[in-house]
């Protein structure tokens, strides 16, 4: 096992560089430049200004060069400095050492995907088995309909129209930000009730669409096995049905959603942009769509890299997941 992880790290590494080849050349094909944002905000820069910004930036030399010249700060693990007012470097801006460990962009946007892809564990597996065992059935067509809604439902549709419902008229829910102005002063349980109220919606948007999906994975999935001739053998030996079903087919059937939850890792920034930004919270999605607008290439290169180990961790994750659920593969 850990020969098998260390080759898979190495392999990583080719990886991850074509990774952030591909997406530096995109970034750089986007029109504009960072130093449009500064001469559009003042009508008078000289050409000679907007010049010295280019040279500043390195934005004057070739983005092969530029590539390069980025590439070395990583090897060093440095991702450079944001384009930003206030200079600051990128993995200062995303792990703020000043802020909270609760109010941190990288933490909170770690903490809203975690939480919702345990509910969508939580809920989407049972749903997706008991689907499959009662298939046809009128149960199986309700949550075949549900689901069906989820799918087709837009995520910020949603969010729109539960903000609406439980922020404006009905008044149970906060609809922006983290925190109410009177967060200082509250005690510690009346912060962890107003932390978590003001979670409730952005986890349930984050986490509505991955339900439905899942759920019906594993319905799928359930359904293929349940046919195996190793499932009628153990019927017909007399085993009990949830012995059968939880003991014998449900490991095999996990196999898709262990795929599904390995991808979803590297989702966790993308995923992020349109929810942090309706409800206004403070994360990597909403940084990351921030640095896009203002063209801050070393915070969007920064942020990309780390959703790209994410994605690379998720799949090394994913296959650890195959081999423990089903020993065959281990075998191999």
């Amino acid at each position: 096992m850990l020969m098998y992880l260390m080759k898979r790290l190495l392999e990583m590494i080719p990886t991850l560089f074509g990774i952030t080849l591909i997406s530096f050349f995109i970034i750089h094909l986007a029109p504009g430049k960072p130093s449009d944002i500064f001469s559009e905000l003042n009508p008078k820069i000289t050409p000679e200004a907007r010049e010295r910004l280019e040279k500043l930036y390195n934005l004057d030399k070739p983005v092969i060069i530029q590539y390069g010249l980025w590439l070395k700060k990583i090897v060093r693990l440095d991702f450079g400095d944001s384009f930003s007012s206030d200079r600051r470097p990128v993995m200062e801006r995303i792990w703020d050492t000043k802020q909270p460990l609760i109010q941190r962009r990288l933490f909170v946007t770690f903490m809203i995907n975690v939480l919702s892809m345990i509910i969508i564990v939580a809920i989407a597996i049972p749903i997706g088995i008991s689907s499959a065992i009662h298939q046809n059935t009128l149960y199986d067509k309700i949550t075949t309909t549900i689901v069906f809604v989820g799918f087709a439902m837009p995520s910020f549709w949603l969010a729109l129209l539960l903000m609406i419902l439980f922020g404006v008229h009905l008044h149970w829910l906060p609809i922006s930000q983290m925190k109410s102005m009177n967060y200082g002063s509250l005690s510690l349980a009346g912060k962890t009730w107003d932390l978590t109220k003001h979670l409730i919606l952005p986890i349930f948007v984050s986490a509505f669409g991955g339900l439905a999906g899942d759920s019906r994975f594993m319905r799928s999935s359930m359904l293929e096995v349940i046919r195996q001739d190793y499932i009628t053998v153990a019927r017909a030996k007399g085993l009990p049905e949830k012995t059968v079903i939880y003991r014998h087919a449900f490991r095999n059937a996990l196999l898709p959603i262990i795929t599904l939850m390995g991808l979803s890792v590297g989702g966790l920034i993308g995923g992020s942009v349109i929810f942090e930004n309706i409800f206004g919270i403070p994360g990597m999605g909403q940084l990351f769509y921030m640095s896009v607008m203002t063209r801050d290439y070393p915070m969007v290169m920064g942020i990309l890299t780390l959703g790209a180990i994410l994605t690379l961790l998720g799949n090394l994750a994913a296959d650890v997941g195959y081999m423990l659920a089903d020993p065959r593969i281990k075998a191999k």
